[in-house]
């Protein structure tokens, strides 16, 4: 068998074959291996690899949220054989895939589903993508309380092939569909069979509103140790679940943000593959963040012009200004870095706030006094002025604690007010810390240097 990449080198050159043959060997390649191919071929070719493929084994592989550009890829495809897939896809990856499409192709291929799955997603695209309705799906295990163990494991037996997830199975009022208790295969399996389902079952199951946010979702099924969290309206009807492998991805994209905005990325730099996405969107996505530190940067240079005799008239003080910043900046950003995780597990929230600001400026200090002295010495042996060697010193420990403090107040306040504690990235933070260290560092300078 061919390699990942022959194949893919077959399918780019597109010589004398013209994919004769191609498609009977990439029909044998595992699912992960035959993602991993069409993630690295262009849009067209991908597409064309898909269209060779049976009808069974293509939603497979689109069934698989590892597949990149699955909505461009069903809309290159014919309108019969794209509704054709996505029935086939499980109800929520059908959500997201047809989420990924534009609204004339979307138009196009539901016109070709069935009423019932029209229905659904109609229904599923009502929710925003980040919440629990938009990443739920309708495809779960319905139990009658009226049945007995028994009667329950013979109906997933006949039902098993058509549900995502048949390993937690929930019991419902057959009247309005109120979620009445949850129960594992396990339990059922371990059951007495002549048992009644409402012996078995837990009553008051762990449950999340069709509205929560994702990562709460992802949290929630965390905290408890979940295969999966059924998804209640507001009135209590069960309207679909979330499964772990769900989560999973939640995770992979609110930590792929996260990294991004700490890095002062808007997140909608990455959505696409690394060569798929156009210059001119990179720089749309970046320019904004770049722009604003700038300006913020001149925060920098207007120290420095305020400053300017002292400057003037004791050269050396030049010498350490990058040192200095670039130590509070880089303290900053270990405070922030630090402080946003815990906020994301849970661990710290604003009742924590002075508790945090504690610690962090103790931390502060403590690294700052043995910095401190490695300031004064270096200071020292390039200089010999013993004056300017305790500013630099001086100067070290009070940067690291305040950038310390600032570090830990700026992400607890924005998770109060509800903003993203990553959008006050590590560069802000650094930016802010520069111009406030230089002032730190040239009002020390100005009292020890005068008074001497």
């Amino acid at each position: 068998m061919a390699t990942l990449d022959e194949l893919r080198e077959r399918i780019n050159l597109r010589l004398e074959e013209s994919f004769v043959g191609i498609s009977e060997q990439v029909s044998d390649l595992p699912p992960a291996d035959l993602v991993e191919l069409l993630n690295q071929l262009n849009l067209i070719d991908a597409a064309t690899v898909v269209t060779m493929l049976p009808v069974v084994r293509a939603i497979d592989l689109l069934d698989l949220p590892a597949m990149t550009r699955r909505g461009a890829i069903l809309e290159k495809l014919d309108p019969a054989r794209a509704a054709q897939i996505l029935e086939g896809l499980s109800a929520d990856e059908r959500t997201d895939v047809i989420q990924q499409t534009g609204l004339m192709e979307r138009r196009r291929i539901l016109a070709r589903v069935s009423a019932e799955v029209k229905t659904e997603l109609e229904h599923l695209l009502q929710y925003d993508e980040n919440t629990a309705g938009g990443i739920m799906t309708t495809e779960f295990m319905r139990i009658e309380p009226s049945w007995n163990v028994a009667e329950a494991l013979r109906h997933i037996r006949e039902v098993a092939r058509e549900k995502e997830s048949i390993y937690a199975c929930y019991v419902l009022n057959p009247d309005n569909d109120t979620l009445l208790g949850s129960i594992s295969l396990r339990d059922l399996i371990m059951a007495d069979l002549n048992q009644p389902i409402s012996e078995v079952m837990r009553r008051k199951p762990i449950t999340v509103n069709h509205y929560d946010d994702q990562e709460s979702v992802a949290k929630k099924i965390a905290k408890y140790d979940l295969l999966a969290v059924p998804v209640v309206g507001d009135d209590g009807t069960l309207l679909g679940i979330v499964t772990v492998d769900d989560v999973i991805d939640v995770f992979i994209e609110e930590q792929t943000e996260d990294m991004l905005r700490m890095a002062a990325v808007e997140p909608g730099a990455l959505d696409r593959p690394y060569f798929d996405n156009p210059v001119v969107h990179v720089v749309r996505k970046r320019i904004g963040w770049l722009l604003f530190l700038f300006v913020a940067g001149t925060l920098t240079s207007k120290v420095l012009h305020s400053f300017e005799d002292e400057l003037k008239a004791v050269v050396a003080l030049n010498f350490f200004v990058p040192l200095l910043i670039g130590t509070g900046g880089n303290a900053g950003a270990q405070t922030v870095m630090t402080v946003i995780r815990s906020l994301s597990l849970g661990e710290i929230g604003i009742r924590q706030a002075w508790r945090v600001v504690l610690r962090e400026a103790t931390t502060g200090l403590l690294v700052g006094l043995l910095l401190s002295l490695a300031a004064f010495a270096q200071a020292y042996w390039v200089t010999g002025d013993l004056p300017l060697s305790l500013t630099i010193g001086a100067t070290i420990c009070a940067i690291c604690i305040w950038s310390t403090t600032v570090g830990a107040i700026v992400p607890i306040l924005a998770n109060s007010i509800g903003m993203d504690p990553a959008l006050l990235s590590a560069p802000l933070i650094s930016t802010l810390v520069d111009a406030t260290g230089l002032v730190i560092y040239l009002t020390i300078a100005r009292v020890i240097l005068d008074s001497i």
